[in-house]
């Protein structure tokens, strides 16, 4: 039992998630200037160390803890290494808790957007909104979408939902294209999706969305 602010919460286990540490504390690494937080190594953009010609990828580096960043670091390194110039914008990266709901989110929420100097816009979609979530029985839930007030360009994606893993790569081609909700809200999506959400979401921008009829664009 655990007494919060929001009230008291009943569990049978509790999960205690401390991270990770690099395991890097005995190589040495400040006698040949490799710089360090923490244990970990210190990287551009490029996977290069402080140190020129030294290169790091994966945990052990300051880098976002994902696998997929660890490979695509990993292969960029390999290029740099050998003359190439590859770089690894982690602008558009997704990430994703596998819990159930599964919560998954891309870009900039609207705390961090706002942080950052943008003057910002956001919509909520509940998943009862959402036909394919209707259909599945599962509408605890929802998708958030943060975007530039004046632009209207995406900025973020944030969801909790039973496959949030799933659209949230929609969400990341659209932060790619640099998209405003205007236009995602105008593209076609296939009915009784999941990703149909990003789409209604973007809508409600405009519209009131229980208005509209099945699959209205």
């Amino acid at each position: 039992m655990l007494d919060t602010n929001a009230g008291e919460l009943r569990a049978d286990q509790l999960l205690v998630a401390v991270g990770r540490t690099p395991n890097t504390d005995r190589l040495n690494l400040e006698s040949i200037g490799v710089e360090t937080d923490r244990g970990s190594v210190i990287v551009n953009e490029q996977r290069e160390t402080r140190v020129p010609g030294i290169y790091a990828s994966g945990d052990c580096t300051n880098q976002p803890q994902f696998v997929y960043v660890a490979a695509a670091g990993g292969s960029r390194a390999a290029i740099n290494m050998t003359g190439g110039d590859a770089r690894l914008d982690l602008s558009a990266m997704p990430e994703v808790v596998f819990t159930e709901p599964q919560i998954a989110t891309v870009g900039l929420s609207e705390a961090d957007a706002e942080a950052s100097g943008y003057v910002t816009d956001s919509r909520t979609l509940t998943l009862d909104n959402v036909p394919r979530a209707l259909v599945n029985f599962d509408t605890g839930g929802f998708i958030k979408m943060v975007a530039e007030r004046e632009s209207g360009r995406l900025l973020g994606v944030q969801s909790v939902a039973g496959e949030a893993g799933r659209p949230i790569q929609t969400a990341v081609m659209a932060l790619r294209a640099r998209m405003t909700v205007n236009e995602i809200a105008d593209e076609l999506f296939p009915y009784l999706t999941m990703v149909e959400g990003l789409k209604l979401c973007a809508q409600t921008f405009t519209k009131d969305v229980k208005q509209l009829s099945c699959c209205a664009g």
